[in-house]
C-alpha cells in the first residue's frame, strides 16, 4: 500500500467510516478552488504576463499600429498588466486566509473524533497501541503528519502574505518585503507538492480497498 493513501475505515473499527461534518467539507472544497485559482494567477504571470517576454511584444504591437513607443513604455504597460494579475491573486489570498480562519474557529465545534488534533492524537496513540505489529497504524500516522505540514504551510502562506499586502501599514522594509515573498514563494511550491501527492494518493485509494473517499468527502462518510 501506498504510504500516501489515506484510509477511509478506522484501523481498530474496520467497519467504522471516517466522518467529516459539513463546516469542514465546505471548508475542503472552498480551499481548493481558491488554491487553485492562486495557483493559476502565478500560472499566467510566470507565462502570458511575464514582464520580460511581453515588453517586446506590446512595444511591437503598438508601433504596428503607427504608435512610437519606447521599450521603457511598453515595459510599464507590461508591468501593468502583471498587476492586474496580482491584484486577482491578492484577492484569492485574501479568501484564503479567511477560510483559514473559518477552519480554525470551526475546529472547537467540531465533534471530538472529528477534531483534527483529537484524530491525531488517536492516530498516534494507536500507532503507540499496534506499534510495528501494524503497517496500516504507520500508514494513517504519516498521512496525519502531512496533513498537520499542510495546515502549517497555509498558516505561513497565509500570515507572509498578508504581510507583503500590508507592508507599508506593518512598517516592512523593502528588503525584508522581498525575504518574505521569497519565502512565500517557496511554501507555495510545498503546498504544490502536498497537493499533488494528495491527489495522486485519493486516486490510488480510490482504486483499492478504500474506495469512496471522495464522496466521503461529499456526503459525510455515510457507510
Amino acid at each position: 500500500m501506498a504510504i500516501i493513501e489515506p484510509l477511509r475505515q478506522d484501523i481498530d473499527h474496520p467497519t467504522e467510516v471516517k466522518k467529516h461534518s459539513a463546516p469542514i467539507r465546505l471548508w475542503h472544497w472552498l480551499n481548493l478552488l481558491i488554491i487553485t485559482g492562486s495557483l493559476l494567477t502565478v500560472l499566467l504571470n510566470s507565462t502570458l504576463f511575464d514582464v520580460k517576454g511581453n515588453t517586446s511584444y506590446v512595444q511591437q504591437q503598438l508601433q504596428e499600429s503607427g504608435a512610437s513607443v519606447t521599450a521603457l513604455q511598453a515595459k510599464s504597460v507590461a508591468h501593468g498588466l502583471e498587476d492586474k494579475v496580482w491584484s486577482i491573486h491578492i484577492y484569492f489570498g485574501y479568501a484564503l486566509a479567511a477560510l483559514l480562519l473559518f477552519r480554525l474557529l470551526a475546529e472547537p465545534f467540531q465533534p471530538g473524533e472529528q477534531r483534527f488534533f483529537g484524530k491525531l492524537k488517536y492516530t498516534y496513540q494507536t500507532y503507540r497501541k499496534h506499534g510495528k505489529k501494524s503497517n496500516l497504524a504507520l500508514h494513517d500516522l504519516t498521512v496525519k503528519a502531512l496533513y498537520l505540514i499542510f495546515y502549517l504551510m497555509l498558516i505561513i502562506m497565509a500570515l507572509t502574505g498578508l504581510s507583503m499586502a500590508f507592508d507599508e501599514e506593518l512598517g516592512i522594509g523593502k528588503a525584508a518585503s522581498h525575504s518574505i515573498k521569497e519565502f512565500h514563494g517557496f511554501c507555495m511550491y510545498l503546498i504544490l507538492i502536498f497537493i499533488v501527492v494528495h491527489i495522486v494518493g485519493v486516486l490510488l485509494a480510490e482504486r483499492k480497498e478504500n474506495k469512496g473517499i471522495v464522496s466521503d468527502m461529499i456526503n459525510g462518510g455515510k457507510a
